[in-house]
């Protein structure tokens, strides 16, 4: 019969003590604490970025129908001289080939636009800008930190093919 005490043999050697946790310093626990706080200011901030805008003031079909949006294809894209932000586009839009000036220089270089479908509205009234007249406006989206993204058709199309 064992008793409590007969639980281990009588000269037995314990091994040596051994801490089994590290111990942490204050220091390093404001350092993580100060990184959770960082982190969770920035997903606030991507959070309240990715609000879209309220939207516009509802249009009737017919008003819609009246924007003549056409697949365009980049032929030519150069920048305007004396402007950062501007780039001239020579661009056929499968009814004629027409110069567009956009202000997208930021964002991309002439050599990344040419060949590139883009979606352009082609009955926008003509518009002289620094000297160019721009005959349309290429459609763009705008990221919620304000980078800017072309639109266009998810495969190759016909120049000239009728967005709507």
């Amino acid at each position: 019969r064992l008793g409590a005490t007969d639980l281990i043999p009588a000269g037995h050697r314990i091994g040596e003590p051994a801490l089994l946790f590290e111990k942490i310093e204050d220091d390093v626990i404001q350092r993580q604490l100060d990184k959770l706080e960082a982190t969770k200011a920035a997903n606030r901030a991507a959070e309240s970025a990715q609000q879209a805008e309220p939207q516009k003031d509802a249009v009737s079909f017919d008003d819609f129908q009246k924007m003549d949006i056409r697949v365009s294809t980049v032929l030519a894209a150069e920048k305007v001289a004396k402007t950062k932000k501007l780039l001239k586009l020579t661009v056929d839009t499968g009814i004629d080939r027409r110069e567009i000036v956009s202000g997208i220089a930021e964002y991309f270089s002439p050599e990344e636009l040419v060949g590139r479908q883009v979606l352009v509205l082609v009955n926008l009234e003509p518009r002289e800008l620094k000297g160019i007249l721009s005959r349309g406006m290429i459609l763009m989206a705008e990221d919620a930190d304000g980078r800017l993204r072309l639109l266009g058709p998810g495969e190759k199309t016909a120049a000239g093919a009728i967005v709507g």
